[in-house]
């Protein structure tokens, strides 16, 4: 089978999210501007394609503020900068991307996150409305075109900023979610659907639904997949790895770090608790993918674990039934960056989302 090129990214832990063993706080590892940075030029070293870097209002660093700093430090690696619906004024987020994807020489990508304004609360239809309000107007205004736009949450008649991007279009916006407003929602405004690990036949279904979604609506949508990863020169050696992120952890605290987070009664976390308790008893909830993260994380709960060619039969697996698109990640974020980058991507054909 001859496979079209799929992106390759790695994540960034802005939102405090570096371990060396899941649960135990390490100063050394804690978000902060040198830490992220290093695991941003560690990944553009390795040869990624692009790198995620989260955002969340309670934990770690500014993302956007992030991104600014690190474009004039890259040569080639895209960005896909997390933003934060609830806490942006379109206008004025579409200015701030065009700034920063004209410091990147046009390698700038989005992910958006249907998020509440810190401090309120809104019923997810509500929310989810706004975002796709909010994803129509900056597709509007950074693809140059006049907005004349009269919704539930803005009302805005405005020429485009005055600077665009570098391809005068607007990014490719990345976005996920599983519930019902939120499928919704990606199918109405996103480009590229993001999902988090699941069993082989969950992933195909998902795709199936978002398709049909999507052409209800006229429209058309790639598929990304969010994991973490664990590859050793042996399946015994990525085993034994993944058993020793564990080894310290505490059940209450493990349990603590879940609830915190922002998304902890998501569909998708949801989901990912259902992934978890459908698991062997070594964790693992089909060959290859161990759920032993989600002990500790919310979010995406799974890893795929192995040697080299175990992991690339993996991902080619998610690349037939559609995928084009990784974000991946592993603790520590720059080490594991580092072993993937030697072990699996110089056997992937893989570019930049166009």
């Amino acid at each position: 089978m001859t496979r079209k090129p799929c992106e390759i990214s790695w994540f960034s832990a802005l939102c405090d999210d570096d371990y060396e063993f899941l649960g135990v706080p390490d100063a050394m590892l804690k978000s902060s501007w040198a830490h992220c940075r290093d695991i941003v030029q560690q990944a553009e070293s390795g040869g990624f394609d692009n790198i995620l870097l989260p955002s969340g209002y309670e934990l770690g660093i500014d993302t956007t503020a992030f991104a600014a700093g690190m474009a004039p430090m890259l040569k080639r690696m895209r960005l896909l900068m997390a933003v934060r619906i609830g806490e942006t004024w379109p206008p004025q987020l579409a200015r701030q991307i065009a700034t920063i994807d004209q410091m990147l020489g046009g390698r700038l990508t989005i992910n958006i996150i249907s998020s509440d304004m810190p401090g309120e609360k809104l019923a997810s239809t509500q929310r989810y409305a706004r975002t796709v309000e909010a994803m129509s107007i900056l597709k509007t205004l950074l693809n140059g075109e006049p907005l004349d736009h009269d919704g539930d949450f803005w009302k805005l008649k405005l020429d485009p900023p005055r600077i665009g991007t570098v391809s005068g279009r607007a990014p490719l916006l990345y976005f996920g979610g599983l519930s019902e407003d939120a499928r919704d929602a990606a199918a109405k405004g996103c480009d590229v659907f993001l999902m988090w690990p699941d069993k082989r036949e969950a992933v195909a279904a998902i795709i199936a639904d978002m398709t049909a979604r999507a052409a209800s609506y006229g429209r058309t949508l790639r598929y990304g997949y969010r994991a973490h990863m664990i590859v050793r020169e042996t399946e015994a050696e990525a085993r034994a790895a993944a058993d020793r992120l564990l080894s310290k952890l505490d059940a209450g605290v493990g349990a603590a770090i879940r609830a915190r987070s922002l998304d902890s009664a998501s569909a998708g976390v949801q989901a990912q608790a259902a992934l978890r308790e459908g698991a062997s008893d070594d964790g693992y909830a089909e060959p290859g993918l161990w759920t032993g993260v989600g002990r500790a994380r919310s979010g995406c709960g799974a890893a795929i674990v192995g040697d080299p060619d175990q992991v690339l039969a993996k991902l080619n697996d998610y690349r037939d039934m559609g995928i084009e698109a990784f974000i991946l990640s592993g603790y520590p974020h720059a080490a594991e960056a580092d072993l993937f980058a030697r072990h699996v991507l110089p056997h992937i054909d893989h570019g930049p989302l166009t």
